[in-house]
């Protein structure tokens, strides 16, 4: 099952990252595999939206939080 990556629902997006807000912050729960039931901080590219469903790759991994100036 690694090799095919584990499902995780949009459940908030956080804000918009990167040096020129080309990623997008968003918390997402794990709904299968070992860390089923977390909350996980990702940065996605591309356009998403709350309830989308993402195929993490790695699933352990967590960004970081979103500096403000």
């Amino acid at each position: 099952m690694a090799d095919e990556g584990v499902p995780a629902e949009i459940v908030e997006i956080v804000g918009r990252t990167g040096s020129r807000g080309e990623a997008t912050q968003v918390l997402c729960k794990i709904l299968d595999g070992v860390e089923k039931g977390r909350i996980k901080k990702r940065n996605v590219r591309g356009v998403v939206k709350k309830g989308d469903i993402l195929i993490l790759m790695n699933p352990e991994s967590e960004a970081k939080d979103i500096r403000t100036r």
